[in-house]
């Protein structure tokens, strides 16, 4: 069994990296793009078993266990901006790959969420990563997860090989909450609001999440359609204190995409909130299709702020005045 079978409904990219396996071919950088929670991480230390383990079941379980040296992941920083500082790698990182392979036959450098760490808007680390992927070592792999690609230096995308992922089935997220136990009243709207990412699924099902996002959604939009300034000052400070704002965040995006569909008349048949169908037709009479789309985009550059580190308080404020204004 191949290790790269793990990785379900992403046929297309599974045959792309099988393929530049069993004929030798496995590049010196890929870029595996697409939203998170698909599969891409899985696929890149899967690709990396497949060749420096070569089916020993023991290299399988040190690689399994984050144990050798050959394939190594590098994530984003716990704190502050999260980028990777340009002389953590240059002084940490990139010098393992002037001496790579260490035990192996190939070397393989994993970049989860690629895009955090290399950041078009701070290049330096960009840059030094640059050159090692201009002037690639025999042997020597790069495999970049990234979640929005056109974050990172063009530069950087086309030194890559890219591979595409795409969104879950729900027959897929199903299997995998029922996997880790979610409670079968949850996994229906879990799925439903999750966008076909497996990682925000389980964050919904988790302790009763996505009722409790639900409520917030319709308070938020509560406020929107007639609150004074003072109600939504206060809101965007209670929603700049939570610590799951981009779940919020998504599940309010979620939400008016819902109502320019119901405002369309659309089926209510696979909307996020197709549980609250009733709720969607009374909230959808009031504000125009083109409202509705247009608040989706605002909440996404709000999210998009956020995720570069603008001021939560001021983009939230800015967002929630942003969705009273339109109607």
């Amino acid at each position: 069994m191949s290790a790269l079978d793990a990785v379900r409904a992403q046929d297309g990219a599974v045959a792309v990296l099988t393929r530049a396996r069993e004929h030798g071919r496995v590049a010196s950088a890929y870029l595996f793009d697409g939203p998170s929670g698909v599969g891409k991480e899985l696929a890149a230390i899967a690709l990396a078993t497949e060749v420096v383990a070569a089916g020993d079941p023991h290299i399988v379980e040190r690689v399994e266990l984050g144990a050798h040296p050959d394939v190594r992941v590098f994530r984003p920083r716990d704190e502050g901006k999260r980028n990777i500082q340009v002389e953590v790698l240059r002084n940490e990182i990139l010098p393992l790959a002037q001496f790579a392979p260490f035990e192996a036959t190939a070397t393989f450098f994993i970049f989860p969420e690629a895009d955090v760490s290399f950041p078009s808007f701070q290049p330096e680390a960009a840059n030094a990563l640059l050159k090692t992927l201009e002037e690639p070592r025999p042997n020597v792999h790069f495999v970049l997860t990234s979640e929005r690609p056109n974050s990172l230096l063009s530069t950087i995308r086309s030194r890559c090989q890219r591979v595409r992922f795409g969104r879950l089935p729900g027959a897929v997220l199903r299997d995998i909450l029922a996997r880790e136990g979610a409670h079968e009243d949850c996994i229906a709207p879990a799925i439903a609001l999750s966008a076909g990412r497996a990682d925000v699924a389980l964050a919904l099902a988790s302790e009763g999440a996505v009722n409790e996002l639900r409520d917030l959604v319709f308070a938020i939009d509560d406020a929107v359609r007639g609150s004074g300034p003072g109600v939504l000052v206060e809101l965007a400070e209670q929603l700049a204190r939570r610590d799951d704002l981009e779940l919020a965040l998504l599940t309010l995006q979620s939400f008016y995409r819902d109502l320019a569909a119901t405002a369309l008349g659309l089926p209510n048949q696979g909307l996020g909130f197709e549980s609250s169908a009733e709720e969607l037709g009374q909230r959808s009479a009031p504000i125009s299709t083109s409202a509705a789309a247009a608040r989706v985009s605002l909440i996404h550059s709000c999210a998009r702020s956020i995720q570069k580190n603008a001021n939560k308080q001021v983009a939230l404020d800015s967002l929630l005045f942003g969705l009273r204004n339109l109607r």
